[in-house]
């Protein structure tokens, strides 16, 4: 009898898992707005509080403010951008209106400025009390002391003036016109009481970091004349005083205070906002004097004739106050056009020139830059001096508010401007003297990532020719060669393109730049700027000797001291090449690091952070399985989930990860991920689809939320519904992409095929841009593939090679000599090459099905690229469908769009990999006056 139960007991369990198992549904459309992810995490500064957003990709989303040793935790739907207080005592947020309410305002055809706005919440996380004022606009609270909060709201709407009547004369109704003011409502708020006080009609305020004072812009009117001034209000005194009023001056704007909120700056101009042409004259207020200085404006002496400050520049003081960096340019032109004309009468013509530095497209997509453009100046608060340090010939500069160096970096990209259509990222490197702005040649024609040392005392840049970096001592007008003679490469080992290589860049600096931190493949090197002491691997070979990437965990915040202290204990991150895990390692210098975790998952480096004033910590993992969690920690060897995403996974068919190697034809060893459905059955054989961009095997552990499609599948979405999904790298060789990525991707689906569980008669391809270029080279060399899906294709390498990417007004010849395309040389020293190359060629081998995505607003790739297929295969009556998203770029940005070609895509594959119903609109299309119906359904 013992037996018999304990036989029941057995089947009762087994029927109950295979039960539980078959409740699981899959993936669908609708599971995709509700999907939850964590946002903006933030910290105290004393580590007792966390806050942040969890929020589905369509909906209402929440902010949670949590105390986990307390164990409290405070919900404000809808919150977001959150911030503590400095004392830790308070946390202030915005609140969005509830979307529904939105979507009706917006069904309404609702004005703007009628529209429902956010509301501000102030949390005190003592009491758990909270206090909301609707309307908000904007709102600041000091970074460093205070509880003094700033709050811009909508101004309330007056009272309709019932006096009016038709009677009133003209002149009259002029007048009242006159008196309507522009402006928000700037409320302060103490938020440990009671006390408030408000002003109307304000433009701009600026709160001080040691919250002690706001400044503010505000309009105001006396009789029929309307005029505006700059004003303080201090925190102590409860006082207010005008720093600046004019009625010769239009428009005050670009407040700005130091961090000590002793000193401030604003502009001033007479012109109002329809000029042609607004002259600015920047004023400057040291505020326990009573009087202001124009640090700059037209007739400035410091400044180039004819040059100005610039409205388009924030005004900004170094952390000590000393020195005020502003922008200072040309004074604009007035208008060229003839107002004499009717605009029928005028002719509209660009004139492209061989002598044209920058390309008509680009110069048109830059005409805003254009137009703001200025230049990095300074005033030194303590000699009063104006001192120009960029100008149109060096237009780059590294400023450095933390430290006022003696020298600063400028960079001249001008004398490439022309050749950045083949060969961008060359430029000139100078020294700039801080005192008196004159600037001196350092290194010609560098082609690699430069940077100024955090001190001033060195330039340093990589030279991608000769794979060294280098450095520039302006004290001995010395360059030396860091890593010359160093038995490691600090180039990237895997470049695969005809461009030069990139370096693994720099980790950072020591204190005063005594030493430089630079990265190999796997370790860190200290490297002293002087070469007296010779180079020396800090982390002690260790990464490279267990094939460990490492790299410096990012904590401070943006106002700490960048400097790395080598005597304290420092926090790396790392990733295995190997098993592709990633972790967290302790290392003190003279030591190797020690692993503190290593797991199956994906720690964010990004996500890591640290509380300002004590050691808490926040971060996030997650892999493929596990949706990404955040963790609270105060001792590293038990941290604390806070959130609990995972549960979003529950009655959900889901699938796992696995990293495959083979070889391919070439004899090359390869690596990809294979992402298999739950309960996976390998005497079963299953539909596969094959995605591919570049290399993703080292992404094996990053988690893919279920989202609809910007232009490639779904991973989670497709596994849940029982497909298999291989994910190749691709290694390249100069000139063959085409043949390359054949090599890689049709070996590794042979390989796989070879294991018996993938259905060799039912594998799809899948890829965007240059996955999708490659998606339609693969299908006019092989039939291997059932169906193929490629978006943003280019089709011809000759006709595209002279193109331009619209989205920035670049030419496309440097992606073809230099970068992705891989093509290694101009189309009249290799034209074979960009017709081997090129599916249009070969259109007539095509037998595959292909459904095609190209927009018409693409930006990268243009759209008459995927033209030139869709009409080829047309031509040769191939099965071809092509989807033009209206005014979309390469990627889908409307959710909308985004629904619709997941739909579809689907379907498509559905149709041919699992012989599901062709879709209507694949068997009969869709005519252009059906392309309005809304209700248009997909079967």
């Amino acid at each position: 009898m013992r037996i018999i139960y304990l036989t029941l007991y057995v089947l009762f369990i087994a029927c109950s898992a295979a039960w539980s198992q078959n409740t699981k549904r899959p993936l669908n459309a609708d599971d995709y707005d509700s999907w939850k992810s964590v946002r903006q995490t933030t910290l105290s500064k004393d580590g007792e509080w966390v806050s942040y957003e969890v929020n589905p990709q369509e909906g209402d989303g929440q902010l949670l403010v949590k105390n986990p040793a307390a164990a409290r935790k405070i919900v404000i739907p809808r919150g977001y951008d959150a911030r503590f207080s400095a004392d830790a005592k308070f946390l202030v947020a915005k609140v969005k209106p509830q979307l529904e309410t939105v979507r009706q305002a917006k069904k309404a055809k609702t004005k703007k400025e009628k529209m429902p706005k956010d509301s501000l919440v102030i949390l005190n996380l003592a009491t758990g009390n909270q206090k909301t004022y609707g309307d908000l606009v904007s709102f600041s609270i000091p970074d460093e002391s205070g509880l003094w909060l700033a709050m811009a709201t909508k101004m309330p709407e007056a009272k309709k003036d019932t006096t009016v009547n038709k009677d009133e004369t003209d002149k009259k109704a002029k007048d009242r016109k006159l008196k309507k003011l522009k402006g928000d409502l700037l409320t302060l708020l103490n938020m440990a009481g009671s006390d408030s006080v408000s002003f109307e009609n304000v433009d701009e305020y600026a709160l001080s970091d040691q919250g002690n004072r706001v400044i503010f812009t505000r309009q105001m009117s006396k009789d029929t004349a309307v005029y505006r001034g700059v004003f303080e209000y201090m925190f102590a005194s409860k006082k207010i005083q005008t720093l600046d009023t004019s009625s010769k001056v239009e428009v005050y704007k670009n407040l700005s205070l130091d961090k000590k909120g002793e000193q401030a700056v604003w502009m001033s101009s007479p012109d109002s906002a329809k000029a042609d042409v607004r002259r600015f004259a920047l004023v400057f207020r040291d505020l326990g004097k009573k009087s202001n200085v124009v640090v700059a404006d037209t007739v400035t002496k410091g400044l180039p004739q004819y040059w100005a400050p610039s409205e388009f520049q924030k005004p900004r003081f170094s952390d000590d106050g000393r020195r005020l960096y502003f922008g200072a340019a040309p004074v604009g032109k007035p208008s060229l056009k003839d107002t004499t004309m009717l605009d029928e009468e005028l002719s509209r013509v660009d004139v492209w020139s061989y002598t044209d530095t920058r390309l008509q497209p680009m110069q048109d997509k830059q005409r805003k830059e254009m137009l703001e453009k200025d230049y990095w100046t300074y005033y030194d608060v303590n000699s009063r001096k104006v001192i120009p340090l960029a100008n149109e010939e060096m237009a780059f500069v590294t400023i450095n508010y933390r430290d006022n160096q003696s020298f600063l970096l400028g960079k001249s990209f001008e004398p490439y401007q022309r050749s950045s259509s083949w060969e961008p990222g060359h430029s000139d490197l100078y020294w700039i003297e801080a005192s008196t702005g004159k600037n001196s040649l350092i290194a010609r024609d560098v082609l690699g990532q430069s940077e100024a040392s955090p001190a001033g005392k060195y330039a340093i840049w990589f030279d991608e020719r000769d794979t060294l970096w280098k450095l520039h001592d302006h004290s001995a007008t010395t360059l030396r060669k860091l890593t010359e003679g160093l038995n490691v490469a600090f180039h990237d080992e895997e470049h695969d393109t005809p461009d030069t290589p990139d370096a693994y860049g720099i980790a950072g600096w020591t204190k005063d730049d005594k030493y430089v931190l630079i990265y190999d493949r796997y370790d860190i090197w200290k490297i002293d700027p002087t070469l007296k002491e010779k180079p020396v691997n800090l982390t002690m070979g260790y990464g490279r000797k267990e094939k460990v990437r490492l790299k410096f965990l990012e904590m401070r915040e943006k106002d700490d001291d960048p400097a790395i202290d080598l005597s304290q204990e420092n926090f790396l991150w790392g990733q295995w090449e190997g098993d592709k895990e990633t972790g967290l390692l302790s290392w003190k210098s003279g030591s190797e690091p020690a692993i503190m975790v290593k797991e199956p998952y994906y720690f964010s480096p990004n996500s890591f952070k640290k509380a300002k004033n004590a050691k808490v910590y926040v971060f996030e993992k997650g892999n493929f399985a596990h949706p990404n969690e955040l963790y609270y920690v105060r001792d590293w060897k038990n941290p604390q989930p806070l959130t609990n995403l995972f549960a979003q996974t529950d009655g959900i068919k889901w699938g796992s990860a696995e990293q495959v190697s083979w070889v391919s034809s070439q004899g090359v060893n390869l690596e990809g991920l294979l992402f298999k459905p739950e309960n996976f059955d390998p005497s079963r054989k299953y539909p596969m689809l094959v995605y591919y961009y570049e290399r993703n095997a080292t992404s094996l552990y990053a988690f893919r939320a279920p989202a609809p499609s910007r232009s490639t599948i779904n991973i989670p979405y497709c596994v849940s519904n029982d497909y298999l999904v291989f994910v190749p790298d691709i290694v390249y060789g100069n000139g063959t992409p085409g043949k390359n990525a054949y090599d890689c991707i049709v070996s590794g689906v042979l390989d796989l095929v070879d294991k018996g569980f993938v259905d060799r008669n039912n594998i799809g391809i899948q890829g965007q841009s240059w996955g999708g270029y490659q998606t339609a080279y693969l299908i006019t060399q092989t039939n291997l593939f059932k169906a193929a899906m490629a978006g943003a294709i280019v089709a011809n390498m000759t006709s595209a090679y002279g193109g331009i990417r619209w989205g920035t007004g670049m030419s496309r010849m440097f992606q073809y000599e230099k970068t992705q395309s891989r093509i290694g040389g101009t189309l009249w020293e290799k034209p074979l090459y960009y017709i081997e190359n090129s599916p249009l060629f070969y259109a007539d081998r095509v037998q595959t099905p292909v459904l095609m995505m190209h927009n018409d607003a693409d930006g990268s790739v243009p759209w008459y690229q995927g033209i030139e297929f869709f009409t080829a295969l047309r031509r040769l009556n191939k099965p071809v469908w092509m989807l033009v998203y209206n005014d979309e770029d390469h990627n889908l940005t409307k959710r909308p769009n985004m629904k619709d070609l997941s739909l579809r895509m689907y379907q498509f594959f559905d149709h041919y990999l699992k012989a599901a119903p062709m879709p209507s609109w694949m068997s009969e299309g869709r005519t252009i006056l059906e392309k309005e119906r809304w209700d248009m359904k997909f079967d």
